[in-house]
């Protein structure tokens, strides 16, 4: 299987390393054999070889600064990669624009009607844009997969669509946002917001400019996420009220916990016959319930189904190795024999 990347950010650099490590088991276990044909990436620079890329060598360059060093330069930007490159799958990793979901969702678009399977992390195009893009994947006899857009390599996509195939899911409830998940385990320390979220950034949980956390904003990409996959509705972003962190003192955090209760930043969806509501914003959880004992960067969902009532899922929502791990799981499932 002939792969493209389009962005060689952590993400895909955590990929790069799975795929070197399990060469072999991938080999044995899946009959899949994974060449890298192509890499594209606005600041570190472009590789195109029909013959495969020394992954270990791209890596290498990278960690002392960019691709420009190494042979099989391709001097054109990413649409014309996609145009151009004789690939089996597309591996999208760009950054992240909510508002548009560009320029992720015209690589995707693209690729797609080229005939390549596409795998994503980007949020932005899953968000806005999932009913057209899986039309055009259909269309073009391709898959169009995206595990790692919501709570990065902790399968919980993949959980509803093939574990808990059959089940009606009424409700989906959960923690889909690290990084204020470590910013309010930290305020129940009694530690000060201002310093919690100092530490999230240097820790790199969190940006300099910390708003699309803070704010809610990741969280609300991930539930129209799971509105649009799940409940197979067409809902942007905008229709789903939002509320973030940045308004609850250590005082409301202590008050809660006084009263057997832990405040969380939550994301909801709820199926009443054919009409879906969902929100982000703090609540106060019942320490009994399965989502307030998860702190730190942990990330979690409940999912009520009417075969196994609450199914909770517990794992990261972040990390280099672990999102790579998400696009590595549906290269798998586009190419792999089981």
């Amino acid at each position: 299987m002939r792969l493209l990347f389009i962005g060689f950010g952590t993400v895909v650099q955590g990929l790069s390393e799975l795929i070197i490590q399990k060469q072999e088991q991938l080999k044995a276990e899946y009959d899949l054999d994974l060449t890298v044909v192509g890499i594209s990436d606005m600041f570190k620079g472009s590789l195109y070889s029909p013959n495969g890329i020394d992954l270990k060598q791209a890596l290498e360059a990278v960690r002392n600064g960019d691709l420009k060093s190494l042979p099989n330069q391709f001097a054109g930007d990413a649409p014309a990669m996609i145009a151009e490159a004789d690939a089996d799958m597309m591996v999208e990793a760009t950054y992240t624009d909510i508002k548009t979901g560009e320029p992720a969702t015209s690589h995707i678009r693209a690729a797609l009607s080229r005939k390549m399977h596409v795998t994503t992390s980007n949020k932005g195009p899953v968000a806005l844009f999932l009913p057209e893009l899986k039309k055009l994947a259909d269309e073009n006899d391709v898959k169009f997969l995206y595990e790692g857009t919501v709570i990065s390599g902790t399968p919980l996509l993949n959980l509803i669509r093939e574990t808990l195939a059959g089940s009606h899911i009424s409700q989906i409830k959960g923690i889909l946002n690290g990084t204020t998940n470590y910013i309010l385990s930290e305020m129940e320390e009694g530690k000060p917001y201002e310093e919690v979220l100092k530490k999230a950034q240097e820790l790199g949980y969190a940006e300099a400019v910390p708003d699309v956390d803070v704010l809610g904003w990741d969280a609300l990409a991930k539930i129209t996420i799971l509105a649009n996959a799940v409940f197979g509705v067409n809902m942007k972003p905008d229709e789903f009220a939002c509320e973030g962190i940045t308004n609850i003192s250590n005082e409301d955090i202590a008050r809660a916990k006084a009263e057997g209760k832990r405040y969380k930043l939550i994301g909801s969806l709820k199926r009443d016959d054919d009409k879906v509501v969902g929100r982000v914003g703090p609540e106060q959880i019942d320490l009994s319930h399965p989502l307030a004992g998860v702190m730190g960067a942990t990330n979690a969902v409940t999912i009520t189904t009417d075969t196994l009532g609450d199914v909770t899922i517990v794992g990261p929502g972040a990390g280099r190795i672990e999102t790579g791990f998400s696009i590595l799981i549906d290269i798998i499932h586009a190419g792999g024999k089981r």
